[in-house]
C-alpha cells in the first residue's frame, strides 16, 4: 500500500538505500543501533533515507 517506485528515480533510490546501509554498517553506532536504521532503510525507502541523512549514525 505504498507508493511504487519505478524507472530511474526508483534506482536512484535503490543505490542511495544501499549507500546508507553500507555507511551505518561501517558507523560506530551500537549494533542495536545499527540494525534499527537497517530495517527503516529497508522497509521505508525513501522517508528512512531522509531520516537517515537528518538523524543517522555519522
Amino acid at each position: 500500500m505504498g507508493v511504487e517506485v519505478t524507472g530511474i528515480f526508483g534506482l536512484l533510490l535503490l543505490i542511495l538505500v544501499i549507500y546508507a546501509i553500507v555507511k551505518t554498517v561501517q558507523s560506530g553506532a551500537s549494533t542495536g543501533g545499527k540494525v534499527i536504521w537497517i530495517v527503516v532503510l529497508i522497509l521505508l525507502p525513501l522517508l528512512g533515507f531522509i531520516l537517515w541523512l537528518l538523524f543517522g549514525p555519522k
